[in-house]
């Protein structure tokens, strides 16, 4: 049987994005701690920009493809063949400017324009869009995470969430199937838990509408939280880190407007296999989470 030093590490480009860098420093922080663990060394971009989320790609469609270019151009300068992520819209942008890039000549070869005027590398298409979640939950990330898993997480119930940008549309997503998503799950039972199953976990967190449309967002909000409850869950888990801040952050706004206490911890995915993996407090930075999950984690089987 292979062990986790017979498998060799893999350079990926790494690209946190926004939240990782600022309000949601936990994420990166973990998975900065968990990638050697799981055969991965990142090589983090560092001339990068936000890919725009959402609004961007609304508005400026053009500045958009721009935008996400540029940082497909610096994946690609740094030499390695994939781009990994740790947010679920960031996947979805890059993945789907990249794939307009390589089916457009003309647009590619414009694009390409625009950014060696600016001092850009030139972008070919080469490199390839992953998520987090992907390198784990298949393939040697997913024979590393086994092992690195020493620790477990056996007598934790976890709810996984994966929300809408992760599996749809599936044209460009393509992983699993966006009705029957299975990866959390696996990972969540290598790790030595118990993944618990639920209608709402393939829904959206309700962030896009939160500012416009806030009674909206908070009746999306609730569906995943109170199903998980019902269903047994300790905690909650999501690649995604605005799906997290919705959860989290705003679990005290649906508190308020539902007169109801639920106090559901929600982790980055990073952050559950790290516990599994026997990371420190400070590599995983649960003091940063409006609900703590210190105390669910204190369940845990020894």
């Amino acid at each position: 049987m292979s062990t986790v030093e017979d498998v060799a590490t893999r350079r990926v480009a790494y690209y946190k994005g926004c939240l990782a860098s600022l309000s949601a420093k936990e994420l990166d922080s973990a998975t900065q701690a968990l990638a050697p663990k799981v055969g991965l060394e990142l090589v983090e971009l560092e001339s990068v920009t936000c890919c725009g989320a959402g609004d961007i790609h609304e508005a400026e469609p053009d500045y958009y493809v721009h935008l996400n270019a540029r940082i497909l151009a610096y994946a690609e300068a740094s030499g390695c063949d994939t781009l990994m992520t740790v947010c679920n819209v960031c996947t979805l942008n890059l993945r789907q400017a990249n794939h307009m890039l390589r089916g457009d000549a003309e647009l590619r070869a414009r694009v390409n324009e625009n950014l060696e005027a600016v001092g850009v590398p030139a972008y070919s298409g080469a490199v390839e869009v992953r998520h987090f979640l992907w390198e784990i939950a298949e393939g040697e990330g997913y024979e590393r995470l086994r092992q690195a898993a020493h620790k477990g997480l056996k007598g934790l119930k976890v709810a996984p969430f994966y929300g809408c940008q992760i599996l749809r549309p599936s044209k460009i997503m393509g992983f699993e199937d966006p009705d029957r998503p299975w990866s959390l799950e696996r990972i969540i039972e290598a790790c030595g838990g118990e993944a618990i199953d639920y209608p709402a976990k393939i829904k959206c967190c309700g962030f896009p509408i939160i500012q416009a449309r806030e009674e909206t967002a908070l009746g999306e909000m609730i569906q995943p939280i109170e199903q998980a409850l019902e269903a047994g869950a300790d905690v909650m888990v999501t690649p995604c880190p605005l799906c997290h801040l919705s959860l989290d952050a705003w679990q005290q706004k649906l508190e308020a407007a539902t007169g109801r206490k639920f106090g559901m911890p929600i982790l980055h995915l990073a952050q559950l296999v790290g516990v599994a993996a026997g990371l420190e407090e400070a590599e995983l930075k649960f003091r940063r989470h409006i609900v703590d999950p210190r105390p669910a984690l204190e369940r845990l089987e020894v």
